[in-house]
């Protein structure tokens, strides 16, 4: 009797000892054979050096953005994504605005650009820093956040929002939180 409990527990143990071999077996072909894919597997972007687009709406106003770089998704062609980017804004009816920053992401359907990281742009004598810059061709306008800093010859005021109606010029100024102030001085 004990004779055949020792054979069946010695049977049982090498079945599962043989599994165990097999599934660690059969992992570590499955790991190579994702590093094998993902290795053969072409980076699916285009890259290009010095890139510029511009567009011009009914008005007659002009878009230019420049990049040193611009990067295309191929899942996503309409997007461009670049870095140090600098845009032109040339109104019919107003002045230029210029805007800089070190990264861009460009709608080539609707030309709507978010640019981000040390974002700039200059209006006359007017200066506004952020980090975050959402413009729109489309809903006429440009609302730059996240650490602003808006400067002109007589005035600092920092703020968390700034958004600018590109045609009528009108600004909305204010922070995220209701307790929060808007904090202007004046350079005198």
């Amino acid at each position: 009797m004990k004779k055949k409990n020792i054979i069946f527990f010695l049977i049982i143990f090498l079945l599962i000892f043989s599994l165990i071999i097999y599934l660690k077996h059969s992992k570590e072909e499955n790991v190579s054979k994702i590093e094998e894919e993902v290795l053969e597997e072409p980076y699916k972007s285009n890259i290009m050096e010095d890139v510029s687009y511009s567009s011009k709406d009914a008005k007659g106003n002009e878009y230019i953005v420049n990049a040193s770089k611009g990067e295309i998704d191929y899942d996503k062609p309409n997007v461009i994504y670049l870095t140090n980017v600098r845009a032109f804004i040339k109104l019919t009816n107003s002045n230029d605005i210029t805007i800089t920053s070190d990264f861009g992401k460009y709608n080539t359907n609707n030309f709507d650009t978010i640019f981000s990281k040390n974002v700039i742009i200059n209006y006359l004598d007017n200066k506004i820093t952020g980090e975050y810059l959402d413009f729109s061709i489309e809903r006429n306008s440009m609302i730059i956040s996240r650490k602003v800093v808006y400067t002109n010859l007589e005035n600092i005021l920092k703020a968390d929002v700034v958004e600018i109606n590109i045609t009528t010029k009108d600004t909305k100024i204010f922070m995220y939180k209701d307790n929060a102030k808007v904090n202007i001085k004046s350079k005198d």
